[in-house]
């Protein structure tokens, strides 16, 4: 079990990474979350400047609020439920898509202390991060990574958005 804050050196929290690393390449980057309830952009958003590469969130609790607001399909929550690869996927690309940016992430999963299951316990999150590649040179592309954490229902909230940072902050190769 891992805290969530690797994926670079130094002592600066993910979030201060993540913004660097954004700022560098000259990146932006949209969040669509669900267990974090805004955690992730919060962090974000505590990094003075952040409005150079955040350019927006989305919190879609409910399956109505994931189809209205990101478009995922009915038939991927129907068929795998929230807390999915699938529907990891089609959220961050929705942000990215959606808000014409270089990354969507995004977050599904059971924070607790309810809601799991045998195959989903509690602590299990989806991770999605979809980069948009320039126009014409086919390298865009969507990865989901699967991730569980314990403790408190606030624990795992932090945990998981922290992690979400650290796996987007590796993808953008730093």
């Amino acid at each position: 079990m891992t805290d969530g804050t690797e994926g670079g050196t130094g002592d600066d929290p993910v979030e201060r990474r993540v913004g660097e690393a954004l700022r560098e390449s000259g990146a932006t980057v949209a969040v669509a979350e669900s267990c974090t309830g805004g955690l992730i952009c919060s962090l974000l958003t505590d990094v003075p400047g952040s409005s150079d590469y955040l350019d927006r969130g989305f919190v879609t609790y409910a399956y109505d609020a994931k189809r209205e607001s990101l478009g995922v399909s009915r038939e991927a929550l129907d068929a795998h439920g929230a807390v999915s690869e699938p529907v990891a996927r089609q959220m961050a690309r929705a942000a990215r898509d959606v808000s014409d940016v270089t990354w969507g992430l995004s977050t599904t999963g059971v924070a607790g202390p309810s809601g799991g299951s045998e195959e989903t316990p509690v602590g299990t999150v989806y991770v999605g991060i979809a980069y948009a590649g320039p126009w014409g040179t086919e390298s865009s592309y969507a990865t989901v990574n699967r991730h569980e954490f314990d403790g408190s229902r606030t624990e795992i909230k932090e945990k998981i958005a922290r992690r979400a940072l650290a796996d987007l902050l590796s993808e953008i190769g730093v």
